[in-house]
C-alpha cells in the first residue's frame, strides 16, 4: 500500500496556519491532520470547527480531523460542515457514554458524507474496536498518550498495528487505512510501515525540521 503522510498542525504556529498549509502542499504532504482537544478528554485545548472552516479554502489536501474530545457526537456536524474529509473519534470517549455510542457516532459521521475513523490509546487493546472495523474507513493507533506534541514513540504499539492489519485482512478490508500518531519520525517510520500502518501522522519531526519536503520524503522510505 502507498504510504500517506498526514502532517499534524499541533506543532504549527497558529498565527500563520494558512501559510503553513500552502507550504505543506508543495512539500509532498498527503493530508493535513487537525488535533482537536477540549481540555477534558485531554488536558490542553486547541481549536474547533472554525479553524477548519477558515483553512478549508486554502488547501485542496484532505483534512484529517482527530477529535480528542468528550461527547464527540455534539461536534460532528460542525466539522463536517467545515470541510473535514475524515473525522476520527476515540474509543475511550465513546465507551464511557454507552455500548452503542461509538457505532452510532461513526454512522452519524457517514451520514454527512464524511469518512469515519476510530482511535485507541496505547493502553487500550486494539481488539476492543474490532466490532466496528467493518464500519470504519480508518483505524488510528496512538503511539503516544494524546495531548501534547513532541512525545517519544511507544514501540509496544507496533504489535497492535500488526494485529489491526491482520484483522482488516481477515474481514476483507486489507486496503483499510491504518494510521499511527505520536513520535513518528524518519528513524522509526520504516518499522511502523512494516508493521502494517500506511498513514503516518507527523508534526514535530516535519515542522521542526530544516527541510519539510526532505523529511516527508524520508518518512516514506
Amino acid at each position: 500500500m502507498n504510504t500517506k503522510i498526514s502532517v499534524s498542525t499541533l506543532s504549527a504556529d497558529f498565527s500563520t496556519m494558512g501559510e503553513t498549509l500552502k507550504k505543506l502542499e508543495t512539500c509532498g504532504t498527503d493530508m493535513i491532520h487537525f488535533d482537536v482537544m477540549d481540555g477534558s478528554f485531554v488536558g490542553p485545548i486547541t481549536y474547533g470547527g472554525q479553524m477548519v472552516k477558515n483553512l478549508r479554502p486554502l488547501s485542496k489536501l484532505p483534512f484529517d480531523v482527530h477529535l480528542m474530545i468528550e461527547h464527540p457526537q455534539t461536534q460532528i456536524k460542525f466539522f463536517a460542515d467545515a470541510g473535514a474529509d475524515i473525522i476520527t473519534v476515540h474509543y475511550g470517549a465513546c465507551a464511557k457514554i454507552s455500548e452503542s455510542y461509538l457505532k452510532d457516532t461513526l454512522e452519524l459521521i457517514k451520514s454527512y458524507g464524511v469518512k469515519c475513523g476510530v482511535a485507541v490509546n496505547p493502553d487500550v487493546p486494539v481488539e476492543n474496536i474490532f466490532p466496528v472495523f467493518g464500519l470504519a474507513d480508518m483505524v488510528l493507533l496512538m503511539t503516544v498518550f494524546p495531548g501534547y506534541g513532541g512525545q517519544k514513540f511507544i514501540p509496544e504499539v507496533l504489535d497492535k498495528i500488526k494485529k489491526a492489519r491482520e484483522y482488516a485482512l481477515s474481514i476483507g478490508k486489507g486496503d483499510m487505512d491504518i494510521e499511527v500518531d505520536g513520535g513518528v519520525c524518519p528513524e522509526n517510520s520504516a518499522q511502523i510501515r512494516k508493521a502494517g500502518a500506511n498513514v503516518l501522522v507527523a508534526g514535530t519531526s516535519v515542522l521542526n525540521s530544516d527541510n519539510w519536503a526532505a523529511t516527508i520524503s524520508k518518512l516514506r522510505q
